[in-house]
């Protein structure tokens, strides 16, 4: 059975989900490696000890709100595949990647979700916190700019002497530089204004900036509420200019993953197993969010047309329909390490290797899609 806790962590409302036996981006920082204080929950209902005894509890992360993305997530708790796995999985709400990453890797939570780039850059600045990539949530990245149609901005060296809104630490405004150079934008006369991200989407809309930068899935869906369909838009991903950059990873601590081995390889089977049923069954998959959305609230219109896009521009793509979901290509990751520590401004170019291993991967004939 399903077993539900609801409790407060710094006055918000989190949504942690355990699965009993029986069914189912500013630069970060490092913080203390120690495990985040518990509290009580103001509502729970605990598992007999009899069935969990024999599951492994394992706390993970999003890297943002739950959202129609995480369906490959909610749909394997909700068949159970953790549990066939042996695990007791508990996860919560991120707070974006650099926050998802600082804290998996002070040990608050055991795997988690983040941007394989950002944790590139952690790595450089927290070398005795050691992170590592174990599978790909998203073969494209999210990263793009967009701006409103019509309008006459319709290629990117049109984005010349135009103005473009963003937060300082927003990943596809750092790397814009990179952008701009593998598609001949003249950077220097490209203004930015700083932006609260709450904010973008309604200033763009209203004409306050010429475009925006962002993760196409948290612009393009409030844009169409208000009023500006994806066939008004036009958006470039950064993936189709010259940068073929991974997304969102599943990101454990080289530690953990050393001393753990089984643990993480028994979590990406079941992930992964979520994530081809959510693309071999969209619509069982997406009705199994909502139980799990924090405070019973979930715009469902918005979280499928944001589960349709990231599945049309992020999942799906030829090298997975290739080689199946989750690892990557080496000689890609090799090329976008390269151009990111350029973007970032780095020190050092990792090794493929220390970035993402991909020995806890299912069999490529387990992640080949049906």
């Amino acid at each position: 059975m399903l077993h539900y806790h609801i409790r407060r962590l710094l006055g918000i409302s989190l949504l942690t989900v355990t699965v009993g036996l029986g069914a189912c981006a500013s630069s970060p920082t490092a913080v203390e490696t120690e495990p985040a204080a518990t509290e009580e929950s103001a509502e729970s209902t605990e598992a007999p000890a009899a069935e969990t005894q024999d599951l492994t509890p394992v706390s993970f992360t999003l890297s943002w709100l739950l959202q129609g993305i995480d369906a490959g997530l909610t749909v394997a708790v909700d068949r159970g595949y953790f549990e066939e796995e042996g695990l007791d999985i508990t996860f919560e709400r991120g707070f974006g990647s650099a926050d998802s990453i600082t804290k998996i890797a002070a040990g608050q939570y055991d795997i988690g979700e983040g941007d394989i780039y950002a944790m590139i850059e952690f790595n450089e600045n927290n070398p005795d916190q050691e992170l590592v990539a174990v599978a790909i949530k998203f073969n494209r990245s999210p990263l793009s700019i967009v701006s409103l149609g019509p309008s006459d901005i319709t290629e990117p060296s049109m984005l010349e002497g135009k103005t473009i809104g963003a937060p300082a630490g927003d990943s596809a405004r750092r790397l814009f530089p990179v952008f701009a150079s593998v598609t001949g934008i003249d950077e220097a006369s490209v203004s930015w204004a700083n932006v609260e991200p709450r904010l973008r989407e309604t200033l763009l809309a209203q004409g306050e900036y010429d475009a925006a930068s962002c993760f196409s899935t948290s612009c393009i869906p409030p844009l169409g509420k208000a009023g500006f369909p994806l066939e008004n838009l036009n958006v470039f991903y950064y993936n189709d200019y010259g940068l073929n950059l991974y997304g969102n990873a599943i990101i454990v601590r080289r530690d953990y993953l050393e001393e753990n081995p089984e643990i993480v390889r028994s979590f990406v089977a079941a992930y992964l197993r979520g994530t081809k049923a959510m693309i071999e069954d969209t619509d069982g998959a997406f009705a199994t969010i909502a139980q799990f959305a924090e405070g019973g609230v979930f715009d469902e219109e918005t979280e499928r047309y944001r589960l349709d896009l990231a599945m049309d521009s992020l999942i799906l793509s030829p090298e997975v329909e290739e080689n199946g979901l989750g690892g990557i290509d080496p000689a890609r990751l090799e090329t976008t390490i390269a151009q990111v520590v350029e973007g970032f401004g780095l020190s050092n170019t990792p090794a493929v290797e220390t970035v993402f291993d991909d020995s806890f991967l299912p069999s490529a004939e387990d992640r080949m899609l049906n």
